[in-house]
């Protein structure tokens, strides 16, 4: 067997199951810190869904906005950045940790959405400070990586600079948008 990533006829070799299974049992083991992202993760993505139904119906003018925020940046990115921390850092992060940054995205996501519902710009502004602070919180929190693939951490590091970018020219349109 080959090792992963070596490629043999053009191809990348998989993964052995045994590389798959220590994965696995990584995460598993590290449960506790990744729960509640997943779990308030997957609220959010589910209440997109139900945003994203009830637009068209009402002419909520701001739904299609409001749903892809909800599911990709309250949901997605959630998921990706908390369960991927729990996965990725050398040491799981402590319970205050995890709350800290919970804390932080979740407030960052209510503030951005009534901000931009309530055409209040400094709520809006101040959830993307709060977001800047979750980020750099997950950025720190993986600093030091684990023994997972490379690949991983740059998947990770991109997830979190995509919502680094795009917090600032969201706060910029919200002004424009909303004086």
């Amino acid at each position: 067997m080959t090792a992963p990533g070596v490629e043999v006829d053009g191809h990348a070799a998989p993964a052995s199951a045994a590389q798959a299974s220590a994965a696995a049992e990584r995460l598993l083991a590290r449960w506790p810190s990744a729960r509640p992202f997943l779990l308030v993760g997957s609220g959010l993505v589910v209440v997109g869904g139900f945003v994203a139904a009830v637009t068209r119906p009402t002419g909520f003018d701001l739904g299609p906005w409001l749903a892809a925020f909800l599911v990709l940046v309250g949901g997605v990115a959630q998921i990706a950045l908390g369960v991927g921390q729990a996965w990725i850092a050398e040491q799981p992060p402590v319970p205050r940790d995890v709350r800290i940054e919970l804390v932080s995205w979740n407030t960052a996501v209510v503030l951005t959405a009534v901000g931009s519902l309530a055409s209040l710009p400094v709520a809006t502004l101040l959830g993307g400070v709060a977001m800047v602070v979750a980020l750099v919180r997950f950025l720190v929190g993986v600093a030091a990586a684990g023994s997972v693939p490379r690949s991983a951490i740059a998947v990770y590091r991109i997830v979190a600079a995509v919502v680094l970018v795009s917090t600032p020219i969201g706060l910029v349109l919200s002004v424009l948008r909303h004086g």
